[in-house]
């Protein structure tokens, strides 16, 4: 019997999905040799297959049966697929957070580690959502209520503490299960060197070749019945494995076709592996994709030789799925990093800006207020910025909170030591209540009324008082002007005025719209048309019965009119909005109304122009972008149109300021 050199046995198993760098972000292409034997040598030579065999050898070889093992069982195969192994996930999104607490609980003490980390992973990325959504909410009640940004504390969730020691838990339960796991590899690469000594001794057996086939076929099923073993031992162990059954095929002198029809099995399992490797390249995800080859390589690797004339081929076809499937992942992650950068970039500009501002020289309320808003609008830009690089993720952040933290402090300072600013607006503020108070049985209405207003423009002129009694001056001041034009609006309503020859009058001017007929010059129309909306302001009241008729013939008429002029929309709706406010006159409550939608207008124009701010700093970011230019004139439009609004806005306020209806 010729001994073969270790060194010419089998090798294709030797490689592994680790072998092309797995297992990391920056994992590359490693650069794979082909199977270690030449193509010109057979797994066992033409001449040591014809070597004599005697009749009764042929006649016990031919009598050989070999015990199937699993690469013999198709069942056996299918319950190591890759696809079978992946179990349908749990939909966790519609739990409740308590839900999802009491389901971590179960898992945890239920359940091994190895069988629950993705159902951790996610159960504890829904949770922490829930739990900062609640966040959210309690903040923005807070805000919503009059509470300031810089006094808001975020509240301590008891089950935020309870879910921390669960996954300290579940990281203990994970370190011991590791632990075992890895005694359970060493047990069992010494169960496969056992295996390998007794395969190594088959050939000094003096027994039946039957059994001694049998023998071995029963250490080979032994063999793929035990474990994973440590990675570091694979390719010795491998080695030696594919070395000492070469040398007892050879012992044994097994028949070609028995050993071909091994081959051929053999090779029919490689060839599914490589077309379950190249489908792998239709995965859209390139993770997925790499961690499903892993698996593929384990399953290579348990696979026996293959025919001489097709080993190279079907490892090139494999090595070249392989290397596809790891380019991608390459690239994926190169291109996650790239994205990393810029936003690192864009990070530590914000960064930058805040702590510039904590340079500036801050002297009054007002300036703060104004670099509070711009330090709120630079955080509101940081939440729509991804991840930066690991390494400098919990870094910049620091520094961006830091600096925030820093401007809030300095403010709340100043604030402080600015306490006797405060309360001496209160006293102002207090003295504008006594005189609004002593002016609100008045009926007096017109003096009244310019001197409440005085006093408005006078109270929005004192700078902030202390936050505690901030609302309630607030609601007295408001309270003692709103009863004087209560009284005002009931007054003029119960006057007897001459409302039929007003009707007459109004339908006058309805139907000299209806006949109207706006010629050939524009602006003289126009013009017309202004003069009909100015006398019809002038004309009083009419009978009640007959208000919200009256009011939607002249408004439908005019407006009517005014679609056929060749004018902006922006000019049509401030005529419109003209006609509104002369229709409100006739309202005894109308003032209130015109009061809240001025303040809506004026909140409008505020958001507008904060927006405007927004953009025009964005604008600076989007230049790093790979389609700046596409996504810098979307913003300018917004911006341009933003300002047309708040031009549009604006001027209704006025009208409404001329209109007399917010007194």
């Amino acid at each position: 019997m010729t001994k073969k050199n270790p060194d010419d046995s089998v090798r294709e198993e030797q490689f592994g999905a680790n072998d092309f760098a797995a297992g990391t972000e920056d994992a590359t292409v490693a650069q794979e040799t082909p199977e270690q034997d030449s193509p010109n040598e057979s797994v066992e030579t033409e001449n040591n297959q014809q070597m004599d065999v005697t009749e009764k050898e042929e006649k016990i070889l031919a009598e050989v049966t070999p015990v199937p093992d699993e690469h013999d069982n198709p069942k056996a195969e299918e319950e190591h697929t890759f696809d079978d192994l992946e179990l349908p996930q749990v939909d966790y999104s519609g739990y409740s957070k308590h839900e999802l607490l009491d389901t971590l609980v179960l898992l945890i003490e239920n359940r091994p580690p190895a069988e629950i980390r993705d159902d951790i992973d996610r159960l504890r990325i829904l949770f922490y959502k829930k739990l900062k959504l609640e966040s959210e909410e309690r903040k923005n009640k807070f805000l919503s209520g009059g509470g300031k940004i810089e006094e808001y504390r975020a509240w301590v969730d008891p089950d935020d503490a309870r879910v921390k020691h669960l996954l300290e838990k579940y990281r203990e339960k994970r370190t011991d299960y590791n632990k075992v796991q890895e005694a359970e590899k060493y047990d069992n690469l010494k169960k496969k060197y056992d295996i390998i000594d007794k395969i190594k001794d088959l050939v000094n057996r003096e027994e039946s070749i039957n059994k001694t086939f049998h023998e071995f076929r029963a250490l080979q099923n032994d063999w793929h019945s035990v474990g994973v073993v440590p990675q570091t031992a694979l390719k010795d162990l491998w080695e030696n494995y594919h070395h000492y059954v070469e040398i007892f095929y050879d012992y044994i002198k097994i028949n070609k076709e028995l050993r071909d029809l091994d081959l051929k099995k053999n090779l029919e399992v490689k060839i599914r592996l490589c077309e379950r490797a190249e489908e792998l390249l239709l995965e859209p995800n390139p993770v997925n994709a790499f961690r499903a080859l892993q698996d593929f390589h384990n399953q290579w690797r348990e696979i026996g030789p293959v025919p001489i004339e097709s080993k190279n081929d079907i490892w090139e076809r494999f090595k070249e799925a392989t290397a596809q499937i790891n380019k991608r992942h390459h690239e994926y992650f190169e291109k996650q990093k790239d994205e990393q950068r810029t936003n690192l970039d864009a990070k530590i500009a914000l960064c930058e800006e805040v702590e510039a501002i904590n340079k500036l020289e801050v002297k009054n309320f007002r300036d703060f207020d104004e670099k509070a808003d711009k330090v709120v609008e630079l955080q509101k830009i940081w939440r729509t910025i991804g991840f930066a690089p690991k390494k400098q993720n919990n870094k910049v952040y620091q520094r961006f909170r830091e600096a925030c933290d820093a401007f809030f402090e300095k403010k709340r300072t100043f604030y402080a030591d600015n306490k006797e600013i405060q309360l001496n607006n209160l006293l102002r503020k207090t003295e504008l209540c006594v005189q609004a108070e002593a002016l609100q049985e008045s009926t007096e209405w017109k003096a009244t009324s310019d001197a409440l207003i005085k006093l408005q423009k006078e109270w929005k002129e004192i700078g902030p008082v202390p936050r505690k009694q901030s609302e309630r001056s607030w609601k007295r001041f408001r309270k003692a002007c709103d009863h004087f034009f209560n009284r005002k609006t009931e007054f003029f309503t119960d006057l007897d005025t001459s409302y039929e020859d007003n009707l007459k009058a109004k339908l006058a001017i309805i139907e000299e719209l209806e006949k109207f007929e706006p010629g050939s010059d524009v602006q003289a129309a126009f013009e017309r048309l202004k003069e009909l909306q100015r006398k019809w302001t002038d004309i009083g009241f009419v009978p009640f019965n007959m208000k919200d008729e009256i009011t939607n013939k002249y408004r439908n008429a005019l407006n009517k009119e005014f679609d056929k002029l060749k004018i902006g929309d922006d000019d049509k709706s401030i005529l419109k909005y003209r006609t509104k406010l002369d229709n409100l006159k006739a309202n005894p409550k109308a003032s209130r109304k015109v009061r809240n939608e001025r303040d809506k207008f004026f909140t409008k124009i505020k958001q507008l122009e904060s927006d405007i701010v927004l953009w025009e700093n964005n604008i600076g970011f989007f230049a790093k972008s790979t389609n700046a230019t596409t996504m810098i004139r979307e913003v300018e439009d917004k911006i341009e149109s933003a300002k047309k609004l708040i031009k549009t806005l604006e001027e209704k306020v006025k009208m409404i300021d001329q209109s007399g209806l917010d007194d």
